[in-house]
């Protein structure tokens, strides 16, 4: 398989990466009910493509990361959060999500930014090791913040510093 090239999405990116998130959906990672037709569009005024990284294998679209501001405050401006991050089943154990969040780490950068954070359900183990694994630590825990199929799921904050060497 080939290296994941990311870059920044574009408006025909559009049919793409909407059946990539209507593919991907899953109680695991999402609080939002299962999306059903008519599908709404994926980017909009509060999800502009400048806010969306894309990962391509081969050529295709194989994943996307959200990264936006984490709060819309001045005094706040120095954070980045990660707010989604998908990739196609058949592109999973390829380097794809480690590819996209590293982008994001520099996208961040590059837009100024000091810090880095995201929240992942708890019951989510294998995005929670992949984000430990890029040096995002908890900061901090919503015990049963969600109940998802049944069962109060936690919501986790994560975060890491983009100033100071994290590892990988």
């Amino acid at each position: 398989m080939p290296t994941p090239r990311i870059r920044q999405a574009r408006l025909d990116d559009e049919e793409a990466l909407g059946h990539l998130d209507r593919a991907t959906w899953s109680p695991l990672h999402s609080v939002q009910p299962r999306p059903e037709p008519p599908y709404g569009p994926f980017f909009d005024e509060q999800h502009p493509p400048r806010e969306v990284l894309v990962a391509e294998l081969a050529g295709a679209v194989a994943g996307y990361l959200r990264l936006g501001s984490a709060t819309p405050l001045a005094c706040n401006a120095h954070v980045r959060m990660i707010r989604g991050l998908a990739v196609a089943e058949e592109a999973r154990g390829h380097g794809v999500a480690r590819a996209l969040l590293r982008a994001a780490g520099e996208e961040a950068r590059r837009q100024g930014a000091r810090r880095i954070t995201l929240r992942v359900l708890g019951h989510n183990a294998p995005a929670r090791g992949l984000y430990e694994s890029e040096g995002f630590v908890v900061e901090g825990v919503l015990p049963e913040e969600f109940l998802l199929d049944g069962a109060y799921v936690d919501d986790v904050f994560m975060g890491r510093s983009l100033t100071a060497p994290h590892g990988p």
